[in-house]
């Protein structure tokens, strides 16, 4: 089975939920504070509690955050490939959830961000594994080491690309240079709307399918009215399945996960991206970003929604 494997950040969300944000120099007392192994870790675990096997790739630090990274990954069974980083802990993100779910993110650097090529090269890549990056790792120090790393990466090996707000931003030539690395885009409506230049969002995966290989996959989430998967040539349209949300921070994360999990384990492109819909669907109503449901709740949920035979390709897998 190919792995699902993480270059990116693993750091420590530090959650506040707040009545609203404050003005400048203001303050607002947050109803509760909690802690969460969050940012590479929540793609991690919602492939992983659908049964795939994972791998953080990345850097993790030697103090209390670095030590919550480790428990949170080990507990889920997810390999960790590198030693502590000596006298530097894990970084954190501050991140304040407001009552409509939305989130807003203040993050720190730290140990996270001390790797290279060598060290990411300890958790072996086989070819058809899927090595995740993000492009926030694509800023300085992590940039040269990071595409050092997967121009290394066995052929066969599958790059997914999630861009983030960034990506759009970056100078041409190393938006050209991680594109043509890129076996899958996955993205936000309005990340994919940045770099294509296209307000259509079907115009916009074409766009970037056209920057990509030819035989790359391209996933674009909408919120709650679901995601568009363009395979094959084809765009498929994924349906939602809308929620009242009480915390969307790690939902496409979360999406990304499950998708990339269940692909891992055989299902199509298209089947994966539905039931991960509902991976994400059942995210939003819980807090925290490492609430992603297991197999039998997302097959569950899935046969609740009417989709019997998608739920049933799910419980195959159990």
């Amino acid at each position: 089975m190919p792995r699902v494997v993480h270059t990116a950040q693993a750091l420590v969300d530090i959650v506040a939920e707040v009545p609203h944000l404050p003005n400048r120099g203001d303050n607002v007392n947050a109803a509760t504070v909690n802690r969460y192994a969050g940012g590479a870790v929540t793609i991690l675990l919602a492939a992983a509690r659908l049964g795939a096997n994972c791998a953080h790739a990345g850097a993790i630090g030697s103090g209390p955050n670095g030590d919550l990274i480790r428990q949170v990954l080990a507990a889920e069974g997810i390999d960790y490939g590198d030693d502590p980083v000596g006298g530097k802990d894990t970084g954190e993100c501050f991140v304040m959830v407001e009552p409509s779910a939305e989130r807003t993110f203040v993050t720190t650097y730290g140990a996270e961000r001390d790797i290279s090529a060598a060290s990411l090269s300890r958790t072996t890549v086989q070819p058809a594994d899927f090595v995740c990056v993000s492009g926030y790792s694509l800023y300085d120090p992590t940039k040269d080491p990071l595409l050092s790393y997967l121009e290394q990466l066995p052929s066969k090996a599958r790059v997914v690309l999630d861009p983030g707000a960034p990506f759009a931003g970056f100078a041409p030539e190393l938006r050209e240079r991680m594109c043509a690395m890129t076996s899958v885009w996955t993205s936000n409506a309005d990340e994919a709307r940045d770099f294509s230049g296209a307000d259509d969002l079907s115009r916009a995966m074409v766009a970037i399918a056209d920057r990509l290989p030819d035989d790359a996959v391209v996933v674009v989430r909408d919120g709650e009215a679901g995601c568009q998967v363009l395979v094959d040539g084809e765009i498929v349209d994924c349906p939602g399945y809308p929620r009242t949300p009480v915390d969307t921070n790690g939902a496409g994360d979360t999406h990304t996960g499950a998708m990339l999990g269940l692909v891992a384990r055989g299902m199509s492109w298209v089947d994966a991206a539905q039931s991960a819909n509902g991976a994400g669907a059942i995210k939003v109503t819980r807090r925290g970003p490492s609430s992603a449901p297991n197999l039998a709740e997302v097959g569950g949920f899935l046969a609740q929604e009417g989709e019997e035979s998608l739920a049933a390709k799910v419980a195959a897998l159990g």
